[in-house]
């Protein structure tokens, strides 16, 4: 879907009783913030607005509080939905460690001919706060709850969604969310497993450094690989580091990191064949 075709409204008012009523969506899962790792999943929307108290965050948003404060997640998705104007809208709970760019596609590709595409856990049940729904639809079921019940306070989500005709997708992590401190410790371990860690620790760095760029991980390793054998182990992380230093000399960007990554290789491979 092309930029700025979707809005983003993100859910992090909750009063996170279970995790004795912490801030929650401030809680760090692989050093970075609930919240922060939200926002990156949905880095390309064209409006993000999160509905709860204002705290820093990884990038700027607009900011919105739902009525009453407190009222619940059918009163925060109409205070979030208000602030939005594209034609598509995805609505996110604030504390989805394992959301990532690929499953917001996923979601706003699965829309098709459907009002809403709604992720559904491993159990079967539908997370309608992990999904992207068409806005005029949503819009209509918000102004008849409202009509119906004289407000939107207190009423549960599940009456807002059941009059959408929804398609439903399966995926095996991205609607795990933080409820617990157990939920918590589960995503931290998760994160560090050898098929994940490195792929959350390079994610976490960019996001820290404020970097945007698609780094070919098989590459660098490689790279590193080649020059701690062909030359000596200290010279991995220094060949790395040179190897960014000079393609940020060269403008930055994909092509410009490939292109020192090749030489770099190829210089170490010709000082391992002079052994």
């Amino acid at each position: 879907m092309t930029p700025g075709a979707y809005d983003a409204v993100i859910l992090a008012g909750g009063a996170a009783r279970r995790l004795g009523g912490v801030d929650k969506p401030a809680l760090r899962v692989g050093g970075r913030a609930l919240l922060d790792r939200v926002l990156d999943a949905c880095r390309g929307a064209g409006r993000t607005v999160v509905v709860g108290p204002r705290r820093p965050t990884v990038r700027p948003v607009r900011w919105a509080r739902e009525e009453p404060p407190g009222g619940g997640p059918v009163a925060a998705v109409d205070a979030g939905v208000r602030q939005t104007t594209a034609p598509v809208v995805l609505v996110l709970s604030a504390d989805l460690p394992f959301l990532t760019p690929g499953t917001v596609e996923t979601l706003l590709t699965g829309l098709r001919g459907a009002e809403g595409a709604v992720l559904v856990d491993p159990d079967g049940r539908e997370q309608p706060l992990v999904a992207a729904y068409r806005a005029e639809p949503l819009r209509r079921e918000i102004a008849l709850l409202a009509t119906e019940h004289g407000g939107l306070g207190g009423l549960p989500l599940r009456l807002l969604v059941s009059e959408l005709a929804l398609a439903r997708l399966q995926h095996p992590t991205a609607s795990f969310d933080c409820d617990t401190w157990e939920d918590i410790t589960t995503a931290r371990a998760r994160i560090r497993e050898h098929g994940h860690v490195l792929d959350e620790w390079i994610a976490a760095v960019k996001a820290e450094l404020g970097i945007d760029l698609d780094v070919d991980t098989a590459a660098l390793l490689d790279l590193a690989r080649d020059a701690a054998h062909g030359v000596a182990r200290p010279a991995a992380p220094l060949t790395t580091f040179l190897v960014g230093y000079a393609a940020a000399q060269k403008g930055g960007g994909p092509e410009a990191l490939a292109a020192a990554t090749e030489k770099a290789a190829a210089l170490a491979a010709r000082w391992a064949d002079e052994q």
